[in-house]
């Protein structure tokens, strides 16, 4: 099914003024650069609209993501991620149980072969105590790693999956995927970690609080859609 940007636009448009854009992605759409029908940024420009993502979140995750509609503010929204000024809410759905009601995952990630993003230490180095999952300093490896922390809170648990709301402290590629997965909880539907995945990609980004250009402080919240409910029979 084609659709075009001002279909796009209607449909999913959270937020939008003079100076940013704010959506709710769809899964199966990427943010940038794959050059294909799916692809936001390029599906804008050739219908005469130029973007700016201050941000990404992958294509498999639904949820929101926030564009700048001018360049000239587009280097502030960009620094205050880089300053982690902003908060990030997400809901993911794990197809295990067993996680304590709230916890950190402070799991440094490097990339590996194929750049594929993986924790920063063997597995067997990870250690869990009281809800904090880490690794010792000198069992850290790779000439390049990045310290990340992702907290979260269990809202529930229902045959047999368990729904979280997750608030990564970092905004490293494919965080909130690889912590949960190393720490053997891995997302529903992931296909980082599920070859064959029966399911969309059970990661949705809920709420996002940053400074407009205007000064204002705002938090734009992005309800999950049927496909993301869909995997959660009770209720959200």
């Amino acid at each position: 099914m084609t659709i075009t940007w001002a279909e796009l636009k209607e449909q999913h448009t959270l937020h939008e003024d003079e100076a940013i854009l704010v959506l709710d992605k769809p899964a199966g759409w990427s943010v940038m650069g794959e050059r294909h029908d799916t692809d936001i940024v390029r599906l804008a420009a050739d219908e005469g609209e130029k973007l700016w993502p201050a941000h990404r979140i992958d294509k498999v995750t639904s949820g929101v993501v926030l564009f700048a509609r001018q360049l000239e503010v587009h280097g502030d929204l960009t620094r205050q991620f880089n300053k982690r000024t902003v908060e990030k809410s997400y809901l993911a759905i794990t197809a295990t149980t067993g996680l304590p009601d709230r916890g950190s995952i402070e799991l440094p990630l490097g990339v590996g072969r194929k750049n594929r993003v993986r924790i920063a230490a063997a597995r067997e180095a990870i250690v869990e105590q009281d809800g904090v999952w880490s690794v010792p300093a000198d069992a850290v490896t790779g000439t390049e790693t990045y310290p990340s922390t992702t907290n979260f809170e269990k809202l529930g648990e229902h045959d047999g999956r368990t729904l979280l709301a997750l608030h990564p402290l970092t905004g490293r590629r494919h965080q909130i995927r690889v912590h949960l997965a190393w720490i053997g909880h891995a997302i529903l539907g992931d296909p980082l970690f599920d070859k064959n995945p029966t399911t969309r990609t059970g990661l949705h980004a809920h709420r996002l609080a940053f400074d407009a250009p205007d000064g204002q402080r705002l938090t734009i919240t992005a309800e999950p859609g049927e496909d993301f409910r869909a995997l959660w029979p009770a209720a959200l």
